[in-house]
């Protein structure tokens, strides 16, 4: 079993890795509902709030006890605009909170479980939002709906809604003008959080469930409501597909999502005006696998939210709380990496916030999942390694602008290879983890297949940009001490990167593969990582010594190459998270 949250992340964070390692605890036990609320959770509550607050002026929609959805947070942030002395051009809203307020309150009916359109990332003054798809009559009228009613609009239930086929003809009457009620308030909420695109991650059109549509979605809104929206369909895999993931020993490489289902039936639609200035081929998209569809969505998403209008940017997939937070958070990450948003966070605390708010708070079944091997949370974090490239930064144009190699991409590895005949004798190093606390090396790993050979990021040493004389990832360990700059010479061999087009060859990690040497020591300099892979690298390494100490992985069958729970047992023990025992 993992040890418990209380062993010591002094080598990695020493209180945020504690807090950390907590709250993922606390997460992968207890299901989030704004009626029962614990001192711990009253703590995580209080903690988002002065995240927030630290550059942000901020407003509240209130949630008291579940009132308006039980599975949203008690206190939903309204960001209004970042804070003077974060910004020199400031966006503030003009959204009144009292207003918004009663929209939601007016418009929970519209959509699945109640999980009204809430904003909860400000970019550039746009609000990027999040939902479930929209609602069923069946909904309305069943079980969720008549609790809305007659109870002030409490409810904590998760259960599904009562299974009511949408063309009964004893209601079909009634249908469109409950239907223009209920939506059109739905569509006043969305036009005064001034949301324009709509991306809908359902590989649906409705959901069905024993042959019965139990929810609906804004691109097959028979009066066409929603017209006036750009809809954007980008057809995801739901949580049951992460058990292949996990059950591959947490692969995603390889990994594609059997298009031929019967139930799929949502295909790629993207406007034109997204898809030419990327070079993505879309028409590819079903012989994609997890890495390359997660990476093209990240992108047309970044790609949306940095147009020139000031339109803002809704995500969703059925209920809200698995597919939606994924591409939040990597939202949320992304942006904080390349510096445009929650500027004053360091790595733990943007990875507190965004687990925390993003994900506990807004009621993503942790334990459930985990129960059921889901593993979609964990995989959103160790995602991160695919996206440190500058192709998936918000500001690459303004960095590359006066750059020679401006229409060139270079990963660390690159630049650490370039004239590699130059290079003096490579030097192999007989334990990749007692270098953690060595002045001359990178922290790295050996074994492993092309996915999970990279529990953690490994790369030169270098003070990180954002730090303020405080350890916050393994790496820091290192970068706190006053090593000269010659001692950091070292960085692993590559063996080989993914043969995937739309994989982005920077977010591979080399490592030599099982049976080699675990580190071989080039005899020149390599660069410092740029900046947004270090924060990344960073914020995925904290991520996952704190789920190593807590919740842990399981493999399906032991594998030659130890693959990624015997690597992430022996990162654990590296930096003094864990005995001898193994991850289990």
């Amino acid at each position: 079993m993992a040890g418990s949250p209380s062993t010591s992340l002094a080598g990695i964070s020493g209180r945020k890795g504690d807090e950390i390692a907590d709250l993922i605890d606390l997460f992968s036990k207890t299901q989030y509902r704004a009626k029962e609320v614990s001192p711990r959770v009253e703590r995580i509550e209080k903690r988002c709030l002065e995240l927030f607050g630290r550059d942000y002026r901020y407003s509240v929609i209130q949630n008291v006890n579940g009132e308006v959805c039980g599975h949203y947070p008690r206190q939903i942030v309204f960001l209004e605009y970042e804070s003077a002395e974060q910004t020199k051009e400031r966006f503030e809203s003009t959204v009144q909170i009292s207003k918004l307020q009663d929209l939601v309150n007016r418009s929970k009916l519209a959509r699945c479980r109640g999980r009204f359109v809430c904003p909860v990332i400000l970019y550039n003054g746009k609000h990027i939002c999040r939902s479930s798809t929209l609602a069923g009559w069946g909904e309305l009228y069943g079980r969720t709906g008549y609790n809305y009613i007659f109870s002030g609009g409490s409810d904590d239930t998760l259960g599904e809604p009562e299974e009511v086929p949408e063309d009964d003809s004893a209601v079909r009457n009634g249908e469109s003008q409950l239907f223009d009620k209920v939506r059109g308030l739905d569509i006043k909420l969305l036009r005064y959080l001034s949301v324009r695109y709509i991306c809908d991650l359902m590989v649906e059109n409705k959901k069905v469930k024993f042959g019965l549509n139990v929810t609906s979605s804004e691109k097959v809104d028979k009066a066409q409501r929603y017209a006036d929206f750009t809809l954007i369909s980008v057809p995801y895999p739901g949580c049951e597909f992460f058990k292949e993931y996990k059950d591959r020993d947490y692969t995603a490489d390889g990994l594609v999502f059997n298009w031929n289902q019967d139930f799929v039936d949502a295909p790629l639609t993207i406007p034109a005006t997204f898809t030419r200035n990327l070079n993505i081929d879309w028409g590819e998209y079903q012989s994609w696998d997890l890495v390359q569809q997660t990476q093209n969505y990240l992108q047309l998403l970044i790609h949306i939210i940095n147009s020139d209008d000031d339109s803002g940017l809704l995500v969703h997939c059925i209920s809200g709380w698995d597919r939606t937070p994924l591409f939040v958070s990597l939202l949320r990450l992304s942006l904080w990496a390349d510096g445009l948003i929650h500027a004053s966070l360091e790595p733990a605390e943007i990875l507190y916030l965004t687990t925390a708010y993003d994900w506990f708070l807004f009621g993503h079944m942790l334990p459930d999942r985990l129960g059921k091997g889901e593993e979609i949370f964990f995989f959103c974090f160790n995602f991160l390694k695919h996206i440190v490239s500058e192709k998936f930064s918000a500001v690459k144009k303004q960095r590359r602008k006066n750059s020679q190699f401006k229409d060139m991409e270079f990963t660390v590895d690159d630049l650490c290879q370039m004239k590699s005949r130059d290079r003096g004798s490579l030097t192999s190093l007989s334990s990749g983890f007692s270098l953690i606390t060595e002045d001359s090396v990178a922290a790295a790993a050996s074994g492993g297949t092309a996915e999970v050979s990279d529990p953690f990021s490994s790369g030169p040493l270098a003070p990180m940009p954002w730090r303020k004389g405080r350890t916050s990832s393994p790496q820091t360990v290192l970068w706190n001490k006053p090593i000269a700059l010659d001692e950091r010479l070292l960085h692993p061999v590559t063996d080989g990167k993914s043969s995937s087009s739309s994989s982005s060859n920077q977010s591979e990690q080399g490592f030599p593969r099982a049976g080699s040497s675990p580190l071989a020591v080039p005899g020149r300099r390599c660069p410092s990582p740029p900046e947004r892979q270090a924060r990344l690298e960073a914020v995925r390494e904290m991520f996952l010594a704190a789920y190593s100490s807590t919740v842990g992985l399981k493999s399906v069958a032991p594998s030659p190459s130890a693959a990624i729970s015997g690597l992430l047992e022996q990162f654990a023990r590296g930096v003094g998270l864990r005995g001898t025992n193994a991850i289990v």
